[in-house]
């Protein structure tokens, strides 16, 4: 079997964890009863976007993988449906904080965790004053059994802005990318709305490295702060299957087909003509 079915979601948070969970819950039961295999909620769902300001005593909200909430919730959920969910989380390791990602499989273990890689630092994305960069380097899983050849590869919200994660994700072997997002207004700038470049940015990634792309990102206004919503799933020519709008509650679904994926990337002969010696500008500091 070539095909592999995904889903994005999208949805409002509030401080309330529990309630944030029953809702994400509420969404992957519906994703999975649409025939998804791997179901992505957005970027930090446990509560709201805490990183718009700097406050120490929110430093209390983050757990160990083995003790978070949410990715607790999510294994149990998972093993339920028999699906997958890379769940971005909150982290704590010792001293340390990062934003992580629990890639928890349809037997209800976390496979691995991954680290938020790019850390963001501005105007209501304050998330340098609370994350560590990720030490994991960038990482991929195979994908749920009943869809053998996939490899999953995932970057989380800033990681999706940079080529460097798609293409270095690609080298690894993912043959689907996975971005779960917080993005939205710019407290800064009121005339400043990112949601179109936002999208072209991974759907560039999606054309350049021929392969499909799934975003979830959150909706609501969190204290001012506006987040656009806009999730979407682009197959490997950059095609929009699935999308929602920037305030619409819900579920999108695709059915994704290895076969097709790889015959088009072959036939586009982007990594046959790849010039590595000449790269080499890209790993020096500016």
């Amino acid at each position: 079997m070539t095909q592999l079915t995904v889903a994005a979601l999208q949805l409002a948070f509030s401080d309330d964890i529990d309630a944030n969970i029953a809702n994400v819950s509420r969404l992957v039961r519906e994703a999975a009863g649409r025939g998804a295999q791997v179901i992505l909620p957005p970027e930090l769902f446990e509560g709201e976007y805490f990183c718009r300001v700097e406050d120490e005593g929110l430093f209390a909200q983050a757990a160990p993988v083995g003790e978070h909430k949410a990715v607790l919730a999510m294994q149990a959920l998972a093993e339920a449906l028999k699906v997958t969910i890379p769940t971005s989380f909150f982290e704590a390791d010792g001293p340390h904080h990062y934003n992580s990602l629990a890639m928890i499989g349809p037997d209800g273990e976390v496979q691995g965790v991954y680290r938020k890689s790019h850390i963001p630092d501005g105007p209501g994305y304050e998330e340098k004053f609370y994350f560590r960069p990720g030490n994991t380097g960038f990482k991929v899983w195979p994908a749920p059994a009943a869809a053998p050849g996939w490899t999953l590869g995932v970057g989380v919200c800033w990681d999706q802005w940079y080529p460097e994660t798609a293409r270095a994700l690609m080298l690894m072997g993912a043959q689907v990318l996975f971005y779960p997002t917080a993005i939205g207004s710019e407290p800064h700038d009121t005339s400043l709305d990112t949601a179109r470049l936002w999208r072209r940015a991974m759907v560039g990634h999606a054309v350049s490295n021929v392969v499909p792309v799934v975003a979830a990102n959150r909706i609501g206004v969190e204290h001012g702060q506006t987040f656009y919503g806009t999730s979407f799933i682009a197959d490997e020519r950059g095609d929009i299957l699935a999308e929602l709008g920037r305030d619409e509650e819900g579920v999108i679904v695709a059915t994704l087909d290895l076969d097709r994926v790889k015959r088009h990337r072959a036939a586009f002969g982007f990594f046959r003509d790849r010039r590595p010696e000449l790269y080499g500008r890209l790993t020096q500091d500016i």
